[in-house]
C-alpha cells in the first residue's frame, strides 16, 4: 500500500490529493499493530507527502465483519479532517470496535497502548508438500488498567482515534544516550 501511494503521488496524479484514506482494514491496527499494517503504511506515506491521511480498521479479521459502524462514522471523521486539518507530520489511526451503533458508547481520542505480540508459528504443508508457516499469536497489553489507550477504548465499545506522528524519535532519550562513551567519534 505504501508503494501504491508513492506511485500515485509521483507518477499518476497531476496534483496532490486533498485527503488519503486507507482501509477499511479487517482487524485492529491498535497498539503496536500499526507497525505491521499495510493500511497504516499507506497513511504514513501520505502523511510524509503532506497529504492529510487517515486509516480505518475494524476489530474483526473475518471477511464478513460488521462494517456498518465504520462506514457510517468514517464520513464524519473525514469531514472533520478536511475542515480542521492536522499538524504537519501527523496522521490518524482509527479503530472501530466490532459492535452495532446501538452498542457504541462514543469516541475516545487516545494514545497507542503499550503492548507486544507473542507470535506463534504454525508449520503447515501446501498442496505440493512444501512447508510454509502461518503466523498466529496473542496480544499482551502491558497496561491493562489504563483508560487512555486505544486497546481500552476498543474493549469498552468506543471508537479509538490515535494521532500518529511520522517522527518516531524518542526525544526524551537523546540526552541520556549523549552521555554514552564512544571511542570512534564525538557524539555530543
Amino acid at each position: 500500500p505504501a508503494d501504491c501511494v508513492k506511485l500515485a503521488v509521483n507518477q499518476i496524479l497531476d496534483q496532490k490529493p486533498d485527503i488519503l484514506i486507507s482501509g477499511i482494514n479487517h482487524g485492529s491496527n491498535s497498539s503496536v499493530s500499526v507497525f505491521y499494517s499495510g493500511t497504516m503504511a499507506a497513511v504514513i506515506e501520505g502523511c510524509m507527502n503532506g497529504i492529510p491521511s487517515v486509516g480505518f480498521s475494524v476489530d474483526n479479521h473475518s471477511p464478513d465483519a460488521y462494517l456498518d459502524l465504520a462506514e457510517k462514522f468514517s464520513h464524519e471523521i473525514i469531514e472533520n479532517l478536511l475542515e480542521n486539518g492536522l499538524p504537519k507530520g501527523t496522521c490518524l489511526n482509527i479503530n472501530f470496535p466490532d459492535i452495532t451503533e446501538q452498542q457504541l458508547k462514543g469516541v475516545k481520542i487516545c494514545r497507542q497502548t503499550q503492548g507486544v505480540w507473542k507470535e506463534e508459528f504454525d508449520k503447515r504443508k501446501d498442496p505440493y508438500g512444501n512447508d510454509y508457516f502461518w503466523l498466529t499469536g496473542e496480544f499482551y497489553n502491558e497496561e491493562p488498567l489504563s483508560t487512555e489507550t486505544d486497546d481500552w477504548a476498543l474493549r469498552n465499545d468506543y471508537i479509538a482515534i490515535v494521532p500518529v506522528k511520522v517522527d518516531l524519535t524518542d526525544h526524551s532519550a537523546i540526552p541520556e544516550i549523549k552521555k554514552w562513551n564512544f571511542t570512534f567519534n564525538d557524539s555530543k
